[in-house]
């Protein structure tokens, strides 16, 4: 995967909450043999003139904003890869005191495909809004924050997912980092282990 430590790039706004990974990507692709070949099939089933993400405004968009609660219904990495695939790499979603901004599944997902997931506060995200689509917007992971103009906000992340996604690595790129503890435990380790064939 490729690491993300900072990025510029155009938002798209997609002021929608409660969209499902069956709208990201209809259940009918799922079927396909290749990862390849998703981005084009990004909400597929309800693209067309007023569809915000087909607005001139939003060509070439790299950061997707979107509601609370992204990525709900079943799980797909389908959905995050045709994300990556249109050409989005972070996603910044609307929090509330009672609503995340994505799915639990969706959210483990991204992280173990390197897709960036923020979630900013209602009055931060309003800002990120009205600027519209188009708006140019600054996303710096280290220090963990987004910066529109001459606001900046800032957001929590995991640290584990944070490191993952700053070094490129999906969940076998992270325990591949502990190969050398692996190995020792197992050298010592006293179950019983088939013989390989």
């Amino acid at each position: 995967m490729e690491p993300f430590v900072e990025h510029t790039g155009k938002i798209a706004v997609l002021n929608q909450d409660n969209v499902d990974t069956d709208r990201i990507i209809p259940a009918r692709f799922l079927s396909r043999i290749s990862r390849l070949g998703y981005g084009e099939l990004l909400f597929k089933d309800v693209r067309g003139e007023s569809f915000p993400l087909d607005q001139p405004e939003a060509q070439g968009a790299s950061i997707l904003i979107v509601g609370v609660n992204f990525g709900s219904g079943s799980s797909r990495e389908h959905a995050v890869w045709a994300i990556q695939q249109a050409g989005f790499k972070a996603i910044i979603a609307r929090k509330t005191p009672d609503e995340s901004g994505y799915s639990d599944i969706f959210r483990q997902n991204a992280a173990n495909c390197g897709l960036l997931l923020i979630e900013l506060p209602e009055a931060d995200y309003r800002q990120l809004v009205q600027a519209g689509s188009g708006a140019g917007a600054h996303i710096d992971l280290p220090v963990q924050t987004v910066r529109l103009g001459d606001k900046t906000f800032n957001f929590d992340i995991s640290d584990a997912s944070k490191q993952a996604i700053l070094r490129g690595l999906d969940l076998i790129g992270t325990t591949l980092l502990l190969e050398d503890e692996i190995t020792a435990y197992e050298s010592r380790s006293t179950a019983f282990v088939p013989p390989r064939a």
